[in-house]
């Protein structure tokens, strides 16, 4: 019984750290605000929560961008890109696609449909090769006539 879940492993390293450094970045700005500008103005303590508020809500989008992944068993396959789900039976899958130059893997439905698979992306190399391996082969033993 062959079970894939993935999820992109580079992307999701860099957004963790691009969150962190956006996070502490605010934390750290917010703390080092003046009192008081040259110019008469100053920061007060609602301004440097708007500020930390605002670090916290950029580091969560930076984290959404993370939020691929795939799932896939013998009697289903569910995608999770950026925006949009899928979950859907082997039989309305032709192909599993990965071509030289692609930034992620890439299903071809039935109905002339292509569904991007952007969990399995090109920058993980080896982890990549294994994912769309796997897919590959469930998607096989589902088209063999032979099955049981």
């Amino acid at each position: 019984m062959a079970v894939l879940r993935a999820r992109p492993q580079r992307l999701r390293r860099i957004c963790r750290i691009a969150a962190a450094v956006v996070g502490a970045g605010s934390v750290g700005l917010a703390a080092a605000l003046p009192g008081t500008t040259g110019g008469g103005g100053s920061f007060r303590t609602g301004d440097r929560t708007a500020l930390v508020g605002i670090g916290v809500l950029v580091a969560v989008g930076i984290l959404t961008l993370a939020r691929p992944r795939i799932e896939a068993d013998e009697r289903h396959i569910i995608v999770r890109n950026l925006i949009s789900s899928y979950e859907l039976t082997w039989e309305v899958v032709r192909a599993v696609r990965f071509t030289v130059g692609s930034p992620w893997a890439s299903l071809d439905l039935v109905d002339d449909e292509r569904i991007a698979v952007m969990a399995v992306m090109a920058i993980d190399a080896e982890y990549t090769l294994a994912a769309v391996t796997t897919l590959r082969g469930l998607l096989a033993s589902h088209q063999r006539p032979d099955k049981e």
